[in-house]
């Protein structure tokens, strides 16, 4: 995997496939090896040039210092100029929802088609309080236990589906347990990128062909934020998937990769 620098921060990136390009943009904490797991066998199967990388900050991309959104959307535009494979399609879930919508809005000359999974355009009230209380903890010297942070993650990410399946839900816990995020600097700086300010407004200038993905059971954002920035975007389309949470595009692959391949194809 190739670590190229861009904006001054190694950026580590994955290129599979051969084809029209499409750039995948994880959420906070994880890796992008994440998306190998489903979507870019799909997206590589159906003949396009899949990128993964990991965000500034975690990973193996370096970048622990401050940092903003908008770096994370420089860093992207940057990363897609380097390749030179842009204009091209986008997808992003959660934080990376977040920088696909901004880069849409930002550098539409570098997009064609953007997808924002489990995403929003404000912070309410609870989204609020649950950033600020996840910071408080961070910022302490106190290390919750690996199987307390699995049980906080599986409720937070899963949907009642996975959760009462007895069988699913044990292997979620042992992968959530067995692989703990790793609390650096980077991480707890993702945890400050909330929004001051509604972006709803804002989003009525995208002029990019938008799918916006919301999850039924989301806890974490849940679908009506998301619906909120399919209204703002002109011409979005939006589509809601039953049966998954925050984590939908690992429970629910295939209509995930269903909703990918027939927006990136049409």
């Amino acid at each position: 995997m190739p670590v190229t620098e861009i904006n001054g921060i190694p950026l580590n990136h994955t290129v599979t496939g051969s084809g029209p390009p499409v750039v995948l943009v994880m959420g906070a904490g994880a890796a992008g090896r994440v998306w190998h797991l489903h979507q870019v066998p799909a997206l590589v199967d159906a003949g396009f040039r899949v990128i993964t990388f990991d965000n500034r900050g975690v990973g193996d991309s370096g970048g622990t210092g401050a940092f903003t959104i908008d770096d994370l959307v420089a860093d992207t535009a940057g990363l897609i100029e380097h390749l030179d494979v842009g204009p091209c399609r986008l997808a992003g879930t959660s934080l990376g929802a977040l920088v696909v919508q901004e880069l849409a809005l930002a550098r539409p000359d570098l997009v064609t088609h953007a997808v924002m999974m489990a995403t929003r355009g404000r912070d309410d009230a609870m989204r609020t309080a649950m950033r600020v209380a996840e910071q408080e903890l961070r910022a302490g010297d106190v290390e919750p236990p690996r199987r307390h942070e699995a049980i906080v993650r599986a409720l937070k990410n899963l949907s009642p589906r996975t959760l009462n399946d007895e069988a699913a839900v044990r292997d979620w816990l042992d992968i959530f347990e067995l692989s703990p995020p790793l609390w650096n600097d980077g991480m707890r700086t993702q945890l400050t990128l909330g929004m001051d300010k509604s972006r709803l407004d804002a989003y009525r200038g995208i002029t990019v062909a938008s799918l916006v993905i919301g999850f039924a059971d989301d806890l974490t954002l849940p679908p009506h934020l998301a619906r909120e920035v399919a209204e703002a975007i002109p011409g979005a389309r939006y589509e809601e998937l039953d049966g998954c949470g925050h984590y939908g595009y690992l429970e629910r692959p295939a209509e995930v990769n269903a909703l990918l391949l027939k927006f990136f194809t049409a």
